[in-house]
């Protein structure tokens, strides 16, 4: 099998409290490793997008102090570094990270403290919840605005999607819009043609997750022409019930179909995966090439939060690296 670890990798769909290290949160909280554990990976199978959520009851419990926020932050980026990351966009609800006291701002400051730590290049997307209040929403656009260029890059609206529908969030993304904050939005993941359409009406330029448009040809042939990216998570759409098995993933059609996909993780410790192990078992169930890795990678670079020099940087680093392998 050919080493993907050392492979350049991009990774553009990461949630922060999905991928806090179970040994860190067991230190931090006083309790047993193989509790934590089994409290933060999910099952192989879970019953759904629900069942899989509660593993992230422990991360949300220990991830409300700067110093800890600081702390899982710099080992992640460890982490990714480590997994021949060369570029990560991070995303997490600030909002879930101030039942202690801390301000909204106070969260970021210190996330980007810890990221700073490691030379890896990283930014942020705050993300926006289903469910929570309009106005708390709204503070997370607000919050975005202040950082944003300075470690912080988009914004996302995360949650249950098949409960709360994206139709409804038409306003929040025109408010984002109007503050000139790009945006990705978590649709097609469990629910279907409305949610992805209403995401790329509000100006989406990428959709998490979005593998549910296999089944909606106008809607691919419209992610085609607007050059929309769809952010796979393989195995965690395999844990959510959103897939039957690996085998079965239309991210291969998807990409035979001409649509820009890019390869990544949704939470390292809740799958319990990387990105080398994902390629690995792209590469053994649906017959992908590191060649066509290579592309993906670089389409997740045209796609990244970041201005055009910096995505030109990227791409000369990428080919760099790459020449180093061979």
């Amino acid at each position: 099998m050919l080493n993907y670890k050392k492979m350049p990798k991009v990774e553009l769909h990461l949630h922060l409290d999905g991928s806090v290290r179970p040994e860190t949160a067991a230190k931090l909280l006083g309790i047993d490793i193989a509790e934590a554990r089994k409290n933060m990976i999910a099952d192989d199978k879970c019953l759904d997008l629900n069942d899989y959520l509660t593993k992230f009851f422990i991360p949300g419990k220990v991830m409300q102090t700067k110093k800890n926020l600081e702390l899982i932050s710099e080992e992640i980026a460890a982490d990714l570094e480590e997994d021949g990351v060369i570029y990560a966009e991070i995303r997490f609800a600030p909002l879930k990270h101030i039942f202690k006291g801390l301000s909204l701002d106070e969260v970021v400051e210190s996330v980007l403290k810890g990221l700073a730590k490691k030379s890896l290049k990283t930014n942020l997307i705050l993300c926006m919840m289903r469910g929570d209040k309009e106005e708390d929403n709204i503070k997370v656009v607000d919050l975005a605005e202040r950082f944003l260029n300075r470690g912080v890059v988009a914004l996302d609206l995360a949650g249950a999607e098949s409960i709360y529908k994206t139709i409804d969030y038409k306003n929040l993304f025109a408010y984002a819009k109007g503050k000139n904050i790009p945006f990705t939005i978590h649709a097609g993941e469990a629910d279907g043609k409305d949610s992805m359409k209403a995401a790329i009406d509000f100006g989406a330029k990428r959709l998490g997750h979005g593998v549910n448009a296999i089944f909606y040809e106008e809607l691919l042939e419209e992610i085609r022409q607007k050059d929309i990216l769809l952010e796979i998570c393989p195995t965690s759409n395999v844990q959510t019930n959103v897939i039957n098995d690996i085998k079965y993933h239309p991210v291969r059609k998807l990409y035979d179909a001409n649509i820009l996909v890019s390869i990544n993780t949704d939470n390292n410790t809740v799958s319990n995966v990387t990105l080398t192990t994902e390629y690995e078992k792209l590469a053994q169930k649906l017959n992908f090439t590191y060649k066509d890795f290579v592309k993906m990678n670089k389409d997740a670079i045209r796609h990244a939060f970041i201005s055009e020099d910096e995505k030109e940087q990227l791409l000369q680093k990428y080919d760099e690296k790459l020449n180093q392998l061979s």
